[in-house]
């Protein structure tokens, strides 16, 4: 086991991921928490631009009808 996608978010707990949204906006931050759609709880957030650091956010809660992809 361990291929369902939620099943690699739930291996993600705790670690850094990245966070690409709708937009091609990007956040780096610690996965705290997700659901099944897909929402997010983000720590220590950072927005990304060009893998450059855009500005500090802390914690953020991401609506998952935005998420494009996230890389563990």
């Amino acid at each position: 086991m361990g291929n369902r996608p939620l099943d690699i978010l739930n291996n993600a707990l705790n670690a850094s991921v990245i966070v690409r949204l709708k937009g091609a906006r990007e956040f780096r931050g610690t996965l705290q928490g997700y659901d099944v759609h897909m929402n997010l709880v983000l720590e220590e957030a950072e927005e990304l631009k060009d893998g450059e650091i855009v500005r500090k956010i802390g914690s953020v809660v991401i609506r998952g009808d935005n998420v494009v992809y996230v890389s563990p």
